[in-house]
C-alpha cells in the first residue's frame, strides 16, 4: 500500500508554493507595509511576510499530508481553531486584528488558483481520494496558519522586548 511517508516531497513542494506565492501577494505587501508604518517600525514589512508566508507553508503542506491520508478535514480545522483561541487569549492585544487579517490576505490573487489547483491536482492523482471531497479545503489552511504564525510571531517579539528590558533594568 501507499504510505505518507512516500510523498515527503510533495509536502516539502506544498510548502514551497505556499511560501512562494504568499511572498509574491501584493496584497499581504500593502498589509505588511501599513503594519509597519503603524506599528511604529516593531512589525518589521519582512518579518510579516515572512510569518505569514511560514504560516501558509505549514498550512499548504499540513493540507497536503491530509489529502494524502484521507483524514477529515474538520479534526484540522477544530484542533486549527483552537490553537488560534488560545494564542488570541495570549496574544499581545494590538496584533490580534492583523494576524486575523492577515489570514484573509492571504487568500488573493496569487495564491488561491495555484493552492487550489494543487489540491484538485493532488486528490485526482492519489488512489482512492476524490477531488471533489478531498481537493478542497488548502485554502482554509492557507487562511488559518496565517493567524497561528503571526500570533506567534508577535509573541516571539513581544517576549524579546521583555527579555531586553528586564536585562536593562538588572544592569542599572
Amino acid at each position: 500500500g501507499v504510505q505518507w511517508t512516500d510523498y515527503m516531497w510533495v509536502f516539502a513542494f506544498a510548502a514551497a508554493i505556499g511560501f512562494a506565492t504568499t511572498v509574491a501577494e501584493p496584497a499581504l505587501l500593502a498589509v505588511a507595509i501599513k503594519a509597519n508604518q503603524v506599528s511604529g517600525g516593531t512589525i518589521t514589512v519582512r518579518g510579516l511576510r515572512y510569518a505569514v508566508a511560514i504560516g501558509v507553508a505549514v498550512g499548504v503542506a499540513l493540507g497536503a499530508f491530509r489529502i494524502v491520508t484521507g483524514t477529515p478535514l474538520h479534526w484540522y480545522i477544530i484542533a486549527g481553531y483552537i490553537v488560534v483561541i488560545i494564542q488570541t487569549a495570549l496574544a499581545p492585544k494590538l496584533i490580534i486584528p492583523l494576524a486575523y487579517d492577515s489570514g484573509g490576505v492571504t487568500t488573493s490573487t496569487v495564491t488561491v488558483p495555484l493552492i487550489a489547483a494543487l489540491g484538485l491536482g493532488l486528490a485526482e492523482t492519489i488512489p482512492g481520494r476524490s477531488p471533489l471531497l478531498d481537493g478542497f479545503g488548502l485554502i482554509a489552511f492557507a487562511s488559518l496558519f496565517p493567524i497561528m504564525a503571526v500570533m506567534g510571531y508577535a509573541q516571539l517579539v513581544d517576549w524579546k522586548a521583555r527579555r531586553v528590558k528586564r536585562r536593562e533594568t538588572q544592569n542599572k
